[in-house]
């Protein structure tokens, strides 16, 4: 076909989230590091279904109408840096074809062309041999070949035979790409995007396989079974909401395993609801994004006292603004302690393995009743939609990212964190910290590996110093002592430990008294982290 509308563009991006929804375990199994802890085709999946939800119910005909919409859905559900860079991509791509009902050959090529431009203004130093590289070459190979006569087909032929080669020289471009053997994740999963949006084009849309019950990119975790009252009035009469139609806002919530709604009353201003849930925090975080609460009460059902009814403006009418309020991200029950401990106002629970998403991050600024707002992401992979959610909230809200890429770092910029200064001398103080810590991780290898000139054998635990595997043995407590080797020096004053949620406590017991006896001039303190995955996070000050 030539031209194409909001209609077909809407069954295009559905069909390309779904099409990496079944290849997304692909994604991550390309993980670098033999860890478990591989989440980009998870993120960039999560990222993708976030779209299509914002567009199943629309039925535009006005293509940049559509492009707009599934944009705003990434942007909100981004996750990690693959999951935004993909939601900026997309972005680049709606602004392209803003104001356009139908798209031809040409509009297409400018709009991949505007999703370049803005997926790389969004990354403070873009690196090439990753999923950039993929859609700023195949994009150039589209406007270096494209015609009008073209149809849209043969654009994305163009388009992903390009992506496949580009592919396929990450490796050369990225060093530890090649030391490994395998092509960039983020790209693959950018390859299973396009595909599915060109088997819609064939009239093919593709349908998403039947989770198992080892799927595990949308399940809860049922640690509490405890059933949760919860009852709210929301006002939706806000403009830059998202609508409630008619009695959908039951069907959202049910699909998406929050709850039974026992009691529902829409009218233009407000929506009532009454409803059993097993997670009532996600169902406040999801309802959020329709209207501001004007009052919540959330009880457990077996409970004989009821919490009162808080009405919201009531709360706030005579209270003034904190001058400020901290956001760390957490992995782990322990951690969370600590980081409230320090000061944090708000946590959001999210790590190497289930990163927060843009909507995550704004949900926690909107409970922050301050005047400046101070984000933690302690991740890496969570620093860019961290700055994503501080550019889309309101302006009422003045947030700022401490860009920490490890917890032992956003611990200590906690730390350094002082009530009584202003923020760019708290905003000082607090980055300079996050060069004043080591990092360092044990975990366990999930495949033979080599990387950086160290020999990994499955089910090895692995030390791990500010991302580079620097150590392995068959035993936790050499794994430790060798990583704190390499992280302790003459200049070494504190050696914090935050101990994993499956680590027993004999063992503990044993690295402690290894540390003391090894590095009796140096401060220990051992807290119980809890967080999944990696059994000890150290951090040395």
């Amino acid at each position: 076909m030539k031209t194409i509308d909001g209609l077909t563009l809407k069954e295009m991006f559905i069909s390309g989230s779904n099409n990496l929804y079944n290849h997304y375990p692909e994604v991550d199994a390309l993980n670098v590091f033999p860890v478990p802890d591989g989440d980009t085709g998870m993120n960039m999946n999560l990222t993708l279904t976030s779209g299509s939800k914002e567009i199943q119910n629309r039925n535009d005909k006005n293509a940049g109408d559509i492009a707009k919409a599934f944009s705003r859905g990434l942007l909100m559900g981004a996750r990690g840096n693959s999951g935004v860079i993909t939601s900026q991509i997309f972005r680049g791509f709606a602004k392209g074809l803003e104001g356009l009902e139908t798209v031809n050959s040409i509009n297409l090529s400018n709009a991949f062309q505007k999703g370049v431009e803005v997926a790389y203004k969004a990354v403070m130093k873009p690196v090439e041999g990753t999923i950039l590289t993929v859609i700023r070459e195949s994009s150039q190979a589209l406007k270096d070949q494209v015609k009008d006569s073209y149809s849209i087909e043969k654009c994305f032929e163009i388009l992903i035979k390009e992506a496949h080669e580009s592919l396929n020289r990450t490796p050369e471009l990225l060093p530890v790409l090649k030391e490994v053997g395998v092509v960039d994740s983020g790209g693959y999963g950018l390859i299973f995007i396009f595909e599915g949006m060109y088997r819609a084009l064939k009239g093919n849309v593709i349908e998403r396989k039947k989770a198992t019950a080892t799927d595990t990119s949308e399940q809860k975790e049922e640690t509490d079974q405890n059933v949760y009252q919860v009852n709210f009035i929301l006002n939706v009469a806000i403009k830059d909401k998202k609508p409630v139609v008619d009695s959908r806002l039951i069907t959202h919530l049910k699909n998406r395993g929050l709850g039974e709604v026992e009691l529902l009353h829409i009218n233009n201003e407000q929506v009532q609801v009454k409803m059993k849930s097993l997670t009532p925090g996600l169902v406040i975080n999801f309802v959020q994004q329709y209207g501001e609460f004007l009052a919540v009460d959330i009880h457990n059902v077996d409970q004989k006292e009821k919490v009162e009814f808080v009405n919201k403006e009531d709360l706030l009418k005579n209270r003034k603004k904190d001058k400020y309020a901290i956001i760390a991200v957490s992995a782990g029950e322990g951690i969370s302690e600590f980081f409230k401990q320090l000061g944090a106002s708000e946590i959001v629970f999210g790590g190497q393995t289930m990163n927060p998403s843009t909507e995550d991050f704004v949900a926690a600024i909107k409970k922050c009743y301050a005047e400046n707002i101070i984000i933690l992401p302690n991740n890496s992979n969570i620093v860019l939609a961290a700055s994503q959610a501080c550019a889309v909230v309101d302006k009422d809200y003045n947030c700022q990212v401490v860009p920490s890429k490890t917890i032992p770092q956003g611990i200590s910029a906690c730390v350094m964190f002082d009530s009584e200064l202003e923020l760019d001398d708290n905003l000082q103080q607090m980055n300079e910290a996050l060069s004043n810590v080591k990092s360092g991780s044990v975990t366990f290898a999930i495949r033979d590996s080599e990387i950086d000139g160290v020999k990994v054998k499955k089910d090895d635990y692995i030390g791990i110093l500010d991302k580079k595997i620097v150590c392995s043995h068959r035993h936790h407590i050499n794994t430790v002592l060798d990583l704190l080797e390499q992280m302790v020096d003459e200049n070494s004053a504190v050696i914090t430990l935050l101990v994993g949620k499956d680590v027993d406590s004999s063992l503990v017991e044993k690295v402690r008294n290894k540390i003391v006896k090894t590095y009796p001039d140096v401060d220990i303190d051992i807290r119980d982290g809890k967080q999944p995955v990696y059994s000890f996070l150290i951090g040395v000050e």
